[in-house]
């Protein structure tokens, strides 16, 4: 499964695009591009292309004014006549919705093209040369993050996010070719605008045959309201609206290649020595220079201390409001349950390690999803004697009761 693919719910009849993977077990699901929601990755299977055909099931269509979500009929049998496409009206299609996500499920790095494999114009200025990090709409709400090279060379890029939580998280990787656009790398949803990650993209510039090597480029990428809005305007390459931000503000700078070649004799001898040997002494004992005898070992430095693991509370509250209670941003409802998952994952671990012999963690109702994970992760740790629901008449079905080995 990856970002982009449309899935089902098993539980019902929505679908939606992936737009993140939150973690080995968890996706980000926006439905009909309305709105987002974390899901477990075995609560979903992904849509097939071929199912269309298979089940003559017509692709959605959206007339003026209509939106996703309120008129999808991708799901129900179409057996009105569609006019075939003729070659008056081909040149002028744009692409639908359902091109646009096809285009989304597709793998690898690809140009942004309209049907016909024709790069529509924006009828602006030509734009300038240059390495562009991009934010094109897949939906009123929806946006994709997109690499353009609007350069003559090959570009080797790598992209991921950043956020409070997490330092970085890598997305993806690949070569971008000149006057190419990638797929789109991950997705954003206008809603969650405050919590959205900074993006974080390393670029290389090559050109085969060519006479010099250049500097590796690395750009970090924030969004504020201020500056974001204004930044819309003709992307080049896509030929599309787009938000766009320049990555290369200063061209990579070409390595002379004397420099290239240049190499620290003391550095190159200290990597050649091996570990704990005294390179000095060694020399010497081969240059005859010195009576043979093993050489000197270099003392190695003591390791630290580890810290001592701290055996976590008897009864562990994984409300958020418990976790952090100094806490000031507004958290997506996916933010928060990774955070108490961390919480849960950690507090279980030093329980183990400190030999506890039962520990409450205390989930609470709400729509029962953490409580859902936390049973599942339970169920597959073969260090756990048993759990079950704990106290009902102090907690409810709000806590869960861990008998450890």
């Amino acid at each position: 499964m990856n970002v982009g693919d449309r899935v089902r719910l098993l539980t019902g009849t929505e679908e939606g695009i992936v737009t993140r993977l939150l973690d080995s077990e968890l996706v980000e699901v926006a439905i009909d591009n309305d709105f987002t929601i974390p899901v477990l990755r075995r609560e979903v299977v992904v849509v097939a292309a071929d199912e269309s055909k298979s089940f003559n099931r017509a692709a959605p269509t959206y007339g003026p004014g209509q939106q996703p979500g309120r008129n999808a009929n991708a799901s129900k049998k179409d057996r009105s006549s569609i006019p075939k496409p003729t070659a008056a009206n081909a040149a002028k299609a744009t692409p639908t919705l359902a091109e646009a996500l096809a285009a989304v499920a597709s793998s690898g790095p690809a140009a942004a093209k309209a049907p016909g494999g024709k790069v529509p114009s924006a009828g602006a200025a030509p734009a300038a040369k240059g390495l562009f990090l991009a934010l094109v709409n897949q939906s009123p709400e929806l946006l994709g993050v997109t690499l353009i090279n609007n350069t003559e060379a090959d570009v080797l890029y790598t992209y991921g996010e950043e956020t409070p939580a997490r330092p970085y998280r890598a997305l993806a990787a690949g070569q971008l070719g000149p006057k190419a656009s990638t797929r789109p790398l991950a997705f954003l949803h206008l809603k969650d605008f405050e919590t959205w990650p900074a993006a974080v993209v390393q670029l290389l510039p090559h050109r085969h045959n060519g006479d010099a090597a250049y500097e590796l480029i690395n750009k970090r990428q924030g969004f504020k309201a201020s500056t974001f809005y204004a930044s819309r305007r003709p992307a080049p390459v896509i030929g599309a609206d787009a938000y766009l931000f320049q990555l290369d503000e200063r061209a990579a700078a070409a390595i002379a290649p004397e420099k290239l070649a240049q190499e620290t004799p003391a550095a190159s001898e200290a990597a050649k020595a091996p570990a704990g040997i005294d390179a000095a002494a060694l020399r010497a004992q081969l240059t005859g220079d010195a009576p043979a005898k093993p050489a000197a070992v270099v003392a190695a430095a003591a390791p630290k201390p580890a810290a001592p693991v701290v055996a976590p509370p008897h009864e562990f509250d994984l409300h958020f409001e418990a976790l952090r209670p100094d806490n000031t941003e507004e958290l997506s409802n996916t933010a928060i349950l990774r955070i108490q998952l961390d919480a849960f994952e950690d507090a279980l671990v030093r329980a183990l390690a400190t030999n506890m012999h039962e520990i409450v963690f205390i989930h609470g109702m709400g729509n029962g999803t953490l409580r859902k994970e936390i049973h599942r992760q339970l169920s597959r740790n073969k260090d756990i004697k048993f759990f079950e629901d704990s106290r009902k008449e102090k907690f409810g079905y709000g806590a869960t009761l861990v008998r450890l080995k």
